[in-house]
This record gives structure tokens, C-alpha cells and sequence, in this order.
């Protein structure tokens, strides 16, 4: 008989290269729809265990790249990955989120997860082949949908693994950055849209969701509700436009979910595990998840921060990028990502005290600088350990923009008494020729775009809406601010913080840093290769508060604070720090027109020319490690 995904059969032999038994449960929720989830065990009579809990919109049977790579799958099936707990002596369950997948009800991205979430560990909890102990786990959406539901003190939750998500403030991190919308979650609706089930149900549409090109879609921005290429799907072009319709902080974004911040005191005091990396949107959730309950519950909190883009992290490299035999946490943090949750559910589910250090992260840098044999800059890195993030040993150091393009920390320039003229550099941000996304931390972005390390100059991968093929540093809307070349190497760990001193011309303009290693010319790579590390923007409506924005006054000078998420990186001797400083980073951001308009709903464009006040006045403050720990 071949068993129906959806229905409950009984207890069935799991299939190769599973082992053991499943059983299809529909979980009944408080509003009366059930969720489809798959229970694996060991036998079809099985005694009560702790219970591993995962669920996930993107299909409960589906194999993904996230769940790293082990034996010869790469990625594995999810009966395999199961399999490997179970033996490990956990139950595990597989859930479809509400409206994805077999189950019930309407999906609507991230804000059924809390209510949803409690529900099913609780029943869980209460099922005879449990033993009172359930533990959460996943990435991405996953995560976001575990610390949803511990926002509730879910009662029976005993540990959380959140790697790559758990919102503390979706506004802030996730959805948007710096009051700009991330596009990740256009190209992301769009692609689950046509695999949803009511459009796999409904030829019609799905033949209407195969012709649209959103490529094409992104070269006419902003979109508008029934004119989108959503418009097919009409629920999810309806969350999409919530979320970007929202602008300010408010009520919206503080709903369970996607607002963590505003819950942590109810959280259930349980061990929790945090991973992120570098070339990962959530960085800065996990490491404020990871200080918000650590400080605030007994039991302890973990952080692990890698190299690697979003979920990838059985690779040893990043886009154009390869960190070295140490960057895959398989081999190295563990045999390979079942075996490392396995462990830590094991530690973290026992009475033994635990061993493993607070903080483990990858700090980048220190390769040959040559190319590999698979085209990519051999860059080089090491794991770290400590206590604490940043990490113990850093000290912050404050760089300053000069006029000639320089960075530096020596001081002079005076600062001026405020509202006194200083030096500036300026341009012209024009909103029809945005400044392209070179990698960085993108996720679910493609085809559009990808995230990781590259060298910042445009080529056939990159999206953009002019074509040129020369360096970012070469457009005159990017300002470019460089060290020297080194005399000795400098590690820097810890967030990268901007505070300039800015004026436009119009009522509203980003601005954006990004911070640089710049490798020197080489005969592999001429030209040398500007590696991108981290980035940050801020719409300047939100200057003082995301609740409360306001008009910028034309020709009038403002202090700003831009805020770039956590890295990790050693400028080895030779090489230099760059910093980049322009007004827009499409197609990861929407663009700023400059007019002040809501952004879906704005048809015009203004040309905003834009200073950058220097000399005394901006500055970047860097994370610096005066050691690094053996």
C-alpha cells in the first residue's frame, strides 16, 4: 500500500534510507484546524522519549540544503536526518505550517506561527510516546516559527536550536533594515506562490505564476496591489504588501511572531543555541537572542557564528570566497550537522554541567590570497572560542573619513562646533541608477540575487539596472574610504557602527556602509579583489525613530548612525580596510526615490545630491582584538 502523505495510515516502516516507523498525525488546533505532521520512532508501539520538534513551510518531506550534508547526500532526506535521531534515542516530528504543505488553514508568512506553535508542542507533550521533554529545532523560517512560539512560555518546551532566524524585531532585522524593505521577501513570496498548495491544485494559476518574469518585475518597482507579479496569488501578494506597507514601527510590527524583543521575560527559562553567519541576514538577532536570554534566564545560552551564507554550512566557501578546511562545521564543530544538534540536544537534555564554550565563531582572513582550483580567492580562517561576543579581548577603534578619501585613526581635523561648514564629499543618488548588490548577507533572493563574499565589481551574475561591468568604487555616487596598506595585520570582531554627518537636497535618501577588505594585486587576481564583509543602511525618515519619522530639511546638516551587522575578519600586512558610503544597494533594499511618498504607492523620482561631511565629522567605529585567544 503506498501510504497518502496527508492521512493517517497507522504506524508505517519508514522507506529507505530511513529506518524505524512513521506515522502520519493531524494536530488539532485551537481554532479548529489540523496540521499534518510525520512522527518517526523506532518501533509502531513506541515507548515515551523527549521529542525533536521542526516545522516548516517548505514541505516536511522535502530534502533541503539546509540540513548540511552527511554519507552521500548532500542535502540528505529527511528520513535519513531522522533516522539519525531516532537513534540517538529522540522521537521525531515533522510539521507542515498552517496553509504549506498538508495542512490546514490559510498561510500567512511568520504570524500564525506563535499560537500554532505552543499548540502542537503542548499536544505533543501530552501524547503517551512522549516523555514530557519537547525540543525545538530548525533553520530560517524554522527558527523564526521556535522563538514564536516560545514568545508564549510554551510550558512543555524544554530546549530551542535556532539556527539562522528567530526574530527578535523582524522591523530590524529580517523584513527590514534601517526602516529600507529587504526584497528577499518579494522574490521569497513569489517563489513559494507557485508552490503553494492551492496553486499546485489550480493549473490556471500556476500557469499564470510560470509567465511572469521577476526579473523583469524588479525593473519597474514599486509594485502596486493587483499590479504585481503576486497578483495571481492574491494571498500572498496580501502579506507581502502588509509588510511593506508598514513603514514606521508600530503596532504591526509587535505582534507575536515577528517581535521577540517585546517577549523575552516570557520565554521559558530552557537552554537555546544560536547560529547565524556571516553572509547571513539574522546576525543581529542572534546575537540579541543570544544576550537577551542569557541574561535574563538561568539557564544558559550559546551563539556559533560561521562563515558561511544562509544555511550553508557544510561548505567552505561563500560566493567567490573559500575560508579554508576549517570553515565547514562538518569535521570541525562536529562530524557533520546532525551529529553536532544531536550532541548538543544530548549535553543540553542531561544533568551534566555543561562544557561547551558560550561563543564559538569563525574569524575569516589569513589565506594565501591566491586562487583555488575552483576559481574562488583562497581568504583563509579559524575557529575561535569565548565568553562573551564581541569577543573579550576587543577594544573599540574609531576611524575617521578624511576628504582625500582616506581612513584613519590618527587624530586631527578639528571637529567643528555644530553647525559650523566642514569638509565634505558629495553626489548625486539617482534612484533610476541605484548602486548594484554585489553578495553580501542575502538570502532567498534568487534569480535576482545571491549572497556571500565577492570582489565588488559588477559581471554577468550581477543584477543591475544600467549593465556597467566597472568596479563599485569607480561610480560616482560611491565614496570610498581606505587605510594605507597595513604594516601589520589587524583582526577586527564585533558590529560596524557609522556616524556621519550628512545633508540632501531632498526630503528623504539612504544611506549605506559597507565595510571592505581590499587584497592587494596579485598574479592571480591583477586588480586585486575588494571582499565585501558586512553592510548596513538607514532610510534617514527613520534618523530618530522608527516610530516616528520625519522629512529631512533640504541643505540642512544631520548626525546619523548607520548600522552594519556583526563580522569577524583578519586585514593580514599588505592589505587595507575600505569603507563604502553611497544611497542605495538594489535589489537587496528597495530604492529611496527621495520624495518622501510611501513607498508602495510613490510613482515619481527625484535625483537627491547628498554630502558626506568628513574631517572630523564621520567617523566608523570597529570591533579591534588586541589578542586573539590561542
Amino acid at each position: 500500500m503506498v501510504e497518502s502523505p496527508g492521512r493517517d495510515d497507522g504506524w508505517q516502516a519508514v522507506p529507505e534510507p530511513g529506518s524505524g516507523w512513521r506515522r502520519v498525525v493531524q494536530v488539532p488546533m485551537r481554532d479548529g484546524a489540523a496540521l499534518a505532521a510525520d512522527v518517526y520512532a523506532a518501533g509502531p508501539d513506541p515507548g515515551p522519549r523527549p521529542v525533536l520538534l521542526e516545522r516548516t513551510p517548505y514541505g516536511r518531506r522535502t530534502a533541503r540544503g539546509s540540513d548540511g550534508a552527511f554519507e552521500s547526500w548532500n542535502p540528505p532526506p529527511p528520513e535519513a536526518v531522522c533516522r539519525r535521531f531516532v537513534e540517538r534515542g529522540y522521537h521525531v516530528v515533522r510539521q507542515d505550517c498552517r496553509g504549506r504543505g498538508d495542512s490546514g488553514g490559510t498561510f500567512v508568512k511568520y504570524l500564525n506561527e506563535a499560537e500554532d506553535g505552543y499548540d502542537t508542542v503542548e499536544w505533543i507533550a501530552a501524547q503517551p510516546w512522549c516523555d514530557g521533554r519537547v525540543a525545538t529545532m530548525g533553520v530560517s523560517y524554522a527558527a523564526h516559527a521556535q522563538s514564536a512560539l516560545a514568545s508564549l512560555g510554551t510550558p512543555s518546551l524544554s530546549a530551542m536550536f535556532l539556527d539562522s532566524g528567530g526574530f527578535a524585531s523582524a522591523y530590524e532585522t529580517g523584513v527590514r533594515l534601517g526602516g529600507a524593505f529587504e526584497l528577499k521577501q518579494a522574490t521569497w513570496a513569489f517563489a513559494r506562490a507557485r508552490t503553494s498548495a492551492a496553486t499546485l491544485g489550480d493549473p490556471v494559476r500556476g500557469a499564470a505564476l510560470a509567465s511572469e518574469s521577476i526579473e523583469e518585475w524588479f525593473r519597474h518597482l514599486p509594485w502596486r496591489r493587483g499590479h504585481s507579479p503576486l497578483r495571481h496569488a492574491p494571498e500572498y501578494e496580501d502579506y507581502l504588501f502588509e509588510q511593506w506597507e508598514h513603514g514606521r514601527f508600530g503596532p504591526y510590527w509587535q505582534q507575536l511572531g515577528i517581535y521577540g524583543r517585546g517577549r523575552f521575560d516570557q520565554f521559558p527559562d530552557v537552554p537555546s543555541l544560536h547560529i547565524s553567519s556571516w553572509y547571513d541576514p539574522y546576525i543581529r538577532t542572534a546575537v540579541e537572542n543570544f544576550h537577551e536570554l542569557g541574561a535574563r534566564k538561568t539557564s544558559p545560552a550559546y551563539l556559533v557564528l560561521g562563515p558561511w551564507t544562509h544555511g550553508r554550512r557544510s561548505v567552505s566557501y561563500a560566493g567567490d570566497v573559500d575560508f579554508g578546511p576549517e570553515a565547514p562545521l562538518d569535521g570541525n564543530l562536529a562530524a557533520d550537522y546532525a551529529e553536532f544538534r544531536a550532541d548538543w540536544f544530548d549535553a543540553r537534555l542531561s544533568s551534566a554541567p555543561p562544557r561547551d564554550p558560550a561563543v564559538r565563531y569563525f574569524r575569516m582572513g589569513g589565506g594565501s590570497g591566491r586562487r583555488t582550483a575552483e576559481g574562488r580567492l583562497d581568504h583563509g580562517g579559524r575557529w575561535l572560542a569565548g565568553s562573551t561576543w564581541p569577543p573579550e579581548h576587543a577594544h573599540t577603534a574609531e576611524f575617521r573619513l578624511t576628504a582625500d578619501g582616506g581612513l584613519t585613526t590618527e587624530p586631527g581635523g578639528l571637529t567643528p562646533e555644530p553647525g559650523a561648514l566642514a569638509g565634505y564629499l558629495e553626489y548625486d543618488h539617482d534612484p533610476r541608477d541605484p548602486v548594484p548588490t554585489i553578495g553580501g548577507q542575502v538570502t532567498s533572493g534568487e534569480p535576482v540575487m545571491a549572497g556571500g563574499a565577492f570582489d565588488q565589481r559588477p559581471d554577468d551574475r550581477t543584477y543591475s539596472l544600467t549593465g556597467s561591468r566597472l568596479p563599485l568604487a569607480s561610480r560616482p555616487d560611491v565614496l570610498t574610504f581606505q587605510t594605507a596598506p597595513l604594516e601589520r595585520d589587524v583582526v577586527v570582531a564585533g558590529p560596524v557602527v557609522a556616524r556621519l554627518t550628512v545633508s540632501s537636497t531632498a526630503v528623504d535618501t539612504d544611506f549605506t556602509v559597507k565595510l571592505i577588505d581590499v587584497h592587494p594585486p596579485s598574479a592571480d587576481y591583477p586588480a586585486g579583489f575588494a571582499m565585501n564583509l558586512t553592510d548596513g543602511i538607514l532610510r534617514c525618515r527613520y534618523r530618530d525613530s522608527f516610530e516616528s519619522p520625519s522629512p529631512l530639511e533640504p541643505g540642512r546638516l544631520y548626525d546619523v548612525t548607520v548600522h552594519a551587522p556583526d563580522t569577524a575578519n583578519l586585514f593580514a600586512r599588505g592589505h587595507r580596510i575600505r569603507v563604502d558610503i553611497s544611497s542605495s544597494n538594489f535589489p537587496r533594499f528597495d530604492v529611496n526615490s527621495g520624495t518622501g511618498a510611501p513607498e508602495t504607492t510613490d510613482r515619481r523620482r527625484v535625483v537627491a545630491t547628498n554630502r558626506v561631511y568628513v574631517d572630523g565629522r564621520s567617523t566608523v567605529t570597529l570591533h579591534v582584538l588586541t589578542e586573539e585567544p590561542a
